[in-house]
């Protein structure tokens, strides 16, 4: 519960890097660390002992490119369901990239706890939009992290697709 930062790296990385290009909808892959959560919150469910609700947000870098757009950093804040060995998030991602644009997704993720700490996620997002060049952007894909070490991070890598539409 305490480390959402699985999440938000987890969409961070798949925002980041464009491995090959097709007519329609590009493949990218994504990688970068997330620190542990900055804000973090969790209350009891009341329905049996270790279950928990929370919310938490966090920063994370990002390495990977969509097209030409490189990707620098990002933040995220999510909500949880979870005991001591797993929990389910639902969150959201905002990717800034170098030219300044932002790129939003939302995501869903499984994290598998141990002693209280991650130690594992999977998740899988959609990109939603976002600004400037990225504003029509719309995709999808998943991603798996680790446990970054005793600092509470988390490593991810990501891949997926993404597609450009038309400004509007």
């Amino acid at each position: 519960m305490k480390f959402r930062i699985v999440s938000a790296c987890a969409l961070f990385a798949l925002a980041a890097a464009v491995c090959s290009a097709q007519e329609g909808s590009m493949k990218m892959t994504m990688s970068g660390t997330c620190a542990k959560p900055d804000t973090q919150q969790s209350v009891p469910a009341g329905d049996k002992d270790g279950h928990m609700f929370s919310i938490s947000s966090g920063k994370c870098t990002v390495k990977g490119d969509i097209g030409d757009a490189k990707g620098k950093d990002g933040i995220w804040a999510d909500h949880g369901d979870g005991t001591a060995t797993k929990e389910n998030v639902k969150g959201m991602f905002v990717e800034t990239l170098e030219s300044g644009d932002k790129v939003f997704y939302s995501y869903s993720e499984t994290t598998m706890m141990k002693a209280g700490a991650p130690q594992s996620a999977t998740n899988t997002y959609q990109i939603t939009g976002g600004t400037g060049k990225m504003k029509a952007i719309k995709g999808s894909g998943t991603c798996k992290l680790t446990s970054g070490g005793s600092d509470g991070s988390m490593k991810f890598t990501c891949s997926g697709t993404y597609m450009m539409g038309a400004a509007q």
